[in-house]
């Protein structure tokens, strides 16, 4: 009788940051057979007493510091969920212990910690990736097959909106530029940035202009919101961010990002202007001509993706590169390039909105 082949051994995880954002990987991880949670850092007790109630996580050994957990036990894989400012440091710790690390966005504080990032990368010889799941949506990647299809023509001119009417998060350190580097443009902007650059096939930037404002968040506010009640006194970022982006290849890119803006309601999407044709990814739509017509062309049909299906795919990505050597379709180059995007438009605003060169 042949003797039943073992099962593949799983790949194992360790989370570093066991707060809000974990739970979404928890939750995609559960849909990975091929992966097991085996540990979780976070500095503080009450987060770890949570991470091990989560699925998956019952048997995961804790710790409170990631230096000695990484002493401790060998990784497959690290990621880390942890406040931006933190990002560069455990990431650079992980890859020279011999682990491959998943970053959650935005990959650092500034493009010099990405770079750091990317050269640990290098030496260990391991997979750095960079958590931008909103490329994998199929909204997102109809655009992108629409691109690389021609039906756009030359990319000419891209609109970024990631706008919250009132939206402070009233939990973590969001308000902190010394944890985070920014507000609204490095929390939320970064998301509809990356993907939007990734659809347009990601030309490099060359300049930037922006400004940032910020009259709401610092102060207490007694309007009825969605968070409310968040830490005006820590709140040292800006409330809305607004700027231009310069490609080499002459494409512009205008984004505006907002955590407290007075509009009519939250948006977070981008639409891209081509010769040929333009994209909505808001209800998508493909803009072109045809048969003497100017038509408006959705799809018959999408998928599905509810959460966490984005963080599935984003996940499952970085691990099929991991076990059978396949592109990793979001790395630390990607990433560094949408830091360098955000790191433009505020240091533009910090000169008052002159343009500055992107390196």
């Amino acid at each position: 009788m042949k003797k039943a082949s073992a099962a593949p051994k799983k790949l194992r995880v360790a989370i570093i940051g066991t707060g809000n954002i974990s739970r979404c990987h928890i939750a995609a991880f559960q849909y990975m057979p091929e992966v097991e949670i085996v540990a979780g850092c976070d500095i503080k007790p009450e987060r770890l007493a949570w991470f091990k109630q989560q699925p998956g996580c019952q048997n995961a050994s804790t710790y409170e510091d990631y230096s000695k957990m990484l002493k401790a036990e060998k990784f497959d894989i690290v990621d880390v969920c942890t406040p931006n400012g933190v990002h560069a440091p455990a990431a650079i710790a992980a890859l020279k212990a011999g682990c491959h690390v998943m970053v959650e966005k935005p990959m650092a504080m500034n493009p010099e910690e990405c770079q750091a990032m990317n050269d640990a990368a290098k030496k260990a010889k391991k997979l750095l990736a960079c958590g931008f799941q909103i490329r994998y949506t199929p909204v997102v990647q109809m655009c992108k097959r629409a691109v690389n299809e021609g039906l756009l023509g030359d990319i000419l001119y891209v609109k970024v909106h990631a706008m919250r009417r009132r939206g402070v998060p009233n939990w973590g350190v969001f308000g902190r530029k010394d944890l985070q580097g920014g507000g609204p443009m490095i929390d939320i902007g970064v998301h509809q940035i990356e993907s939007a650059h990734y659809a347009m096939g990601e030309p490099k930037p060359v300049a930037a202009t922006g400004r940032t404002w910020t009259f709401l968040g610092n102060k207490p506010s007694n309007v009825v919101s969605v968070w409310p009640n968040w830490d005006y006194k820590t709140y040292t970022v800006e409330d809305l961010c607004v700027g231009q982006v310069r490609f080499e290849n002459g494409t512009l890119m205008q984004i505006e990002s907002a955590f407290c803006s007075h509009l009519e309601k939250d948006t977070a999407y981008w639409e891209i202007m081509g010769t040929k044709g333009g994209f909505s990814t808001l209800d998508g739509t493909l803009y072109h001509d045809m048969a003497g017509t100017m038509v408006n062309s959705q799809a018959g049909f999408l998928p599905p993706h509810p959460s966490p299906a984005d963080f599935v795919s984003k996940l499952r990505d970085f691990t099929t590169a991991i076990l059978t050597g396949s592109p990793l379709t979001s790395s630390g180059l990607e990433g560094m390039a949408v830091q360098k995007i955000i790191d433009g438009l505020y240091r533009s605003a910090d000169k008052g909105g002159k343009e500055v060169a992107i390196l």
